[in-house]
């Protein structure tokens, strides 16, 4: 295979317009040939920000020339997932999906098994696997810094007391909106990659804000096989935000806080470049027992990596930096922790 990799982004909201097409157009071996949106100011935008993209107003235009393309990606509503990347994968072209994959496991090994039927690349956007303070806790970890770690402590959490509206936000079965699927694949996807499958799982899903349909504070505990304990924590409704991560060791601790600064960066129309990633120091996380701890430099967040592996998956047929299997995987933890939210019990995996 010769020359870029064209790219059809299907989807320009928040995810497709400030995530997707940025890194897309910043990873040498791709290039954003056309974006899928049927809104005219959100076609004007695209045009815009990269002047040579073509514009479609529907998929279909996509599935009609599959051989001008060589990867589709999905950044629509999550309804929309899993009917796009049926379509897509038959029409012979592979596919990145934002999470969540689907609503269901069975959907995504469904989708996993068709991929592998037709031999094409299927992987799920999971960005924050390349967040710094991720980066940096998996390098502590690696090291045996912390011992053997007994408790996992991951908040993703706001302070959004007034809705904002859209799909991430409604009750509707088919949107599957909340926190739980929207931040919870995140920090459960986080959980299952540092210390292995989860054996149980307890949950708590409430709904506090005034007129709102699905769970803004939404609490998991997950027991690892491993032995490790994760709780984890994704909130719109924290007036005083927590540590991003608690890590407790036999050995030693590790406590971060704050948000990595990319998706802050890329809202704010910044591209990656030199110095993409960085945190000051009066940012970084801290390691130790007690009262002695020492500030940890915090490695730079990656995002870009995610579809630098892409690329190279296509060209070299190396494995995807995210399987669909493993999004399953999490899907399977975040349907346990909904029955268990919703039938007061733990649930055994």
């Amino acid at each position: 295979m010769t020359g870029p990799l064209r790219v059809g982004l299907v989807g320009y909201g928040l995810a497709g317009s400030v995530f997707h097409a940025p890194l897309i157009a910043a990873t040498e071996g791709l290039t954003l040939d056309t974006v899928v949106t049927s809104n005219p100011e959100r076609q004007q935008q695209a045009r815009t920000a990269f002047p040579d993209v073509r514009v479609a107003a529907s998929p279909d235009e996509l599935w009609a020339r599959p051989g001008e393309l060589d990867l589709i990606v999905i950044a629509s509503p999550n309804k929309t997932h899993v009917p796009l990347a049926t379509a897509a994968l038959k029409a012979g072209l592979p596919v990145v999906v934002d999470k969540p994959v689907a609503g269901t496991a069975v959907e995504a090994r469904g989708l996993a098994a068709l991929a592998e039927e037709r031999g094409l690349l299927l992987s799920v956007f999971q960005n924050r696997r390349w967040d710094n303070d991720f980066l940096t806790l998996r390098a502590l970890l690696d090291r045996g810094e912390l011992g053997d770690v007994q408790r996992f402590e991951s908040r993703f959490e706001r302070w959004r007391p007034q809705l904002r509206g859209g799909w991430r936000e409604s009750g509707a079965p088919e949107e599957f909106g909340g926190l739980l699927y929207d931040l919870g694949s995140h920090v459960v996807d986080q959980a299952l990659v540092l210390f292995g499958p989860a054996e149980q799982v307890y949950a708590e899903a409430d709904v506090r804000r005034e007129g709102a349909e699905a769970d803004d504070d939404t609490f998991i505990a997950l027991t690892h096989t491993s032995g490790v304990r994760s709780h984890l924590y994704v909130s719109a409704t924290t007036a005083q935000l927590g540590p991003r991560f608690r890590v407790l060791g036999s050995r030693a601790g590790y406590v971060k806080y704050g948000l990595d600064p990319q998706e802050a960066a890329l809202r704010a129309g910044e591209r990656p470049g030199p110095g993409w990633g960085m945190e000051p120091e009066p940012l970084w996380g801290r390691i130790g027992a007690g009262e002695d701890t020492a500030p940890v430099p915090t490695l730079p967040g990656d995002y870009p990596a995610y579809y630098t592996s892409v690329a190279a998956a296509l060209r070299d047929g190396t494995p995807p930096p995210v399987t669909a299997h493993e999004a399953a995987a999490a899907l399977d933890v975040l349907e346990a922790a909904r029955r268990s939210a919703r039938d007061g019990v733990t649930v055994t995996l």
